[in-house]
């Protein structure tokens, strides 16, 4: 058994914590949050302890583990916090905005031989851990083309102030969306070399980006990055990856992967030339306790089975989450410069029909004279 703290009661804190208080191998010793009124129900209908601060909750309580389901911009404080005391941490994505701060979390961390896991929940659905098995085993051959998209129905009109709408605390669709398409670029074909052509679009957000495009570069070909949190059109969050090689063909979302595979692959085991499908369903074994997907189980019970077995290097790790960090960072600045080219560039086309018309002017004068 591990005793388990929990910091942040949003929706995705309040799901972590039904989730691991129904874990077998699991006590939860306290949970913290500043809206009092949240406390003070769970405080009498469950008889978990409750707290306002997290070092009194890391001090009093003195969990083992410690999951962090708080605004992005909190992220950093609290982990540090953890890392101090000895405690092992499972935060949610993205680890934090600012990659300097992800490295030296991630160094911390392993200097003390903790274990940690950011909440990537793609990466344990069926279907996405088939496309990285496959990947391994070269089936298609070396991918040269990717497309990775995430749709959803988040901001749907004008919104007011909240921490999800300011870049420094949430980080808009980019960090909020677009990083669970590109965590899994970053498990099947690592960090790219470089990025292109990003664009953070405005929709109907005043200060942040509702809508993500880029392009990542590799060796060896391209991916492309788009995301929409304002797709009426989707019921709930969507993310897909296609992925091209020599020998094939592979698309995935959460219900099924799709492989075609031509006669000069190397096809595995269970597969033949040409179409195949595979579902989640028979890709993944059913979870102790069933809440919004057998994924975000899964995660969670990956956390507590590593901190049992004491093993530092494990999915999702700070590790792996920093190397998202530094390519979302790339995204953003290479979108800042995009956006002062096409500024640039309108304003160069807006003066020469300006110049034009001057040019037109003079040459009437001279006529006329």
């Amino acid at each position: 058994m591990i005793d388990v703290g929990i910091v942040g009661l949003g929706k995705m804190g309040l799901s972590h914590l039904a989730m691991i208080t129904a874990h077998p191998e699991v006590n939860v010793v306290g949970v913290c949050d500043a809206t009092g009124y949240l406390l003070d129900v769970l405080a009498k209908y469950t008889g978990v302890r409750t707290f306002k601060d997290l070092g009194r909750m890391l001090d009093e309580a003195r969990p083992q583990a410690l999951i962090v389901a708080t605004p992005t911009h909190l992220h950093a404080g609290m982990i540090g916090s953890a890392i101090e005391r000895g405690i092992h941490v499972f935060c949610e994505k993205p680890l934090v905005l600012d990659p300097a701060e992800s490295a030296m979390l991630t160094d911390a961390a392993a200097a003390r031989g903790l274990v940690t896991q950011v909440g990537y929940h793609n990466r344990f659905v069926g279907a996405f851990r088939e496309v990285h098995r496959l990947l391994a085993l070269d089936a298609i051959g070396p991918v040269n083309t990717a497309l990775a998209e995430a749709y959803g129905p988040v901001v749907l009109k004008p919104s007011g102030h909240t921490w999800r709408s300011q870049r420094a605390t949430g980080g808009g669709c980019l960090y909020d969306y677009a990083a669970h398409p590109l965590n899994l670029m970053t498990w099947y074909l690592g960090a790219p070399q470089s990025v292109s052509g990003s664009q953070l679009t405005s929709i109907f957000s005043a200060q942040i980006d509702d809508a993500v495009a880029t392009t990542l570069h590799y060796a060896g070909g391209t991916a492309q990055l788009t995301a929409n949190w304002s797709d009426e059109s989707q019921r709930k969050m969507t993310t897909t990856v296609t992925l091209w090689g020599a020998h094939g063909r592979i698309h995935a979302d959460r219900q099924e992967i799709q492989v075609y595979l031509r006669d000069t692959a190397r096809v595995p085991d269970g597969y033949r030339v040409g179409w195949n499908v595979r579902y989640t369903t028979e890709l993944t074994g059913a979870p102790w306790f069933y809440l919004r997907g057998e994924e975000y189980s899964a995660q969670l019970d990956a956390f507590v089975r590593r901190v049992l077995d004491g093993s530092v290097e494990g999915e999702n790790d700070f590790a792996s989450a920093s190397v998202t960090d530094r390519v979302l960072s790339m995204i953003s600045e290479d979108a800042s410069h995009e956006s002062l080219r096409l500024t640039r560039t309108s304003s160069i086309r807006a003066q020469v029909p300006a110049r034009r018309g001057i040019g037109a002017a003079l040459r009437g004068l001279r006529v006329g004279s």
